[in-house]
């Protein structure tokens, strides 16, 4: 699992001004659920053509971006970063097994939420969530196959360059990283043109969406590192991978 560190950027105070409990349904942003007036049954989600879950992918009212059933009898949430090798690693050895035996059926949804672990994520998730909903595990999929690229990317930065752009405002600071990790290039070729890209990088709303997603894990949840995974909206203690993960599900499913 890869531990938690502190936000040397404009982000920190985004966070901390977003802290506080999201008004969220308690199962992790069911917000159908949330919204059926009492005495009355929540409507069934029909499945997608072929019945493949998989291909149902929605944002939540928590800010992540959930596959799946959303009437799924367990629902898992993962709490990751981008720049987590161990968060790129479970998406390698685990989704795959994870979607084929869990959520195309409709026995899990699963939901991922951005964690802000340090600067290089902040860029990576405003571009990963660019599109919205549809495209999403496939940007996110293409980001942790390439997370090298940010690493030697920074690796590549004297101090001078990172001090400087860290010293720059959140509204310039991560269109700034975006470029000089290369992201903008990286995402046009997979289908966000430039332009886009630069709104997404200077959108303030959205910068604020990923701090409180990261203050809300810290405050409510302890998260201590990353991958942290909740079943039923509670964290999942000792398991950051996907070895341990599996049999938990298996029996939260009753397979």
């Amino acid at each position: 699992m890869m531990t938690r560190t502190l936000l040397a950027l404009g982000l920190s105070a985004l966070a901390l001004a977003a802290c506080g409990k999201a008004d969220t349904a308690a199962d992790g942003g069911n917000a159908t659920a949330a919204a059926t007036a009492p005495g009355t049954a929540a409507p069934t989600a029909a499945a997608p053509a072929g019945g493949d879950w998989t291909q149902a992918v929605t944002k939540t009212a928590d800010g992540g971006f959930r596959m799946g059933n959303p009437d799924a009898p367990v629902k898992l949430v993962e709490y990751g970063a981008l720049s987590c090798s161990h968060c790129a690693v479970f998406e390698k050895e685990g989704l795959p097994e994870l979607k084929a035996q869990f959520i195309a059926p409709g026995k899990v949804s699963y939901e991922f939420r951005n964690y802000m672990l340090n600067v290089l994520d902040v860029p990576a998730a405003l571009l990963t969530r660019c599109r919205g909903a549809e495209p999403y595990f496939q940007l996110s999929e293409q980001m942790f196959a390439n997370q090298m690229m940010l690493f030697d990317a920074v690796k590549g930065m004297t101090e001078a360059e990172q001090a400087q752009l860290q010293a720059m405002p959140p509204e310039t600071q991560f269109l700034a990283w975006g470029k000089k990790l290369g992201l903008i290039d990286f995402f046009r070729v997979r289908g966000v043109p430039e332009a886009q890209a630069t709104a997404c990088l200077t959108d303030k709303a959205a910068v604020e969406e990923l701090g409180k997603m990261s203050a809300r894990a810290t405050s409510e949840y302890e998260l201590q590192g990353t991958p942290t995974f909740l079943i039923a909206n509670k964290p999942v203690p000792n398991v950051a991978d996907w070895a341990a993960l599996k049999p938990v599900l298996t029996k939260a499913v009753g397979a």
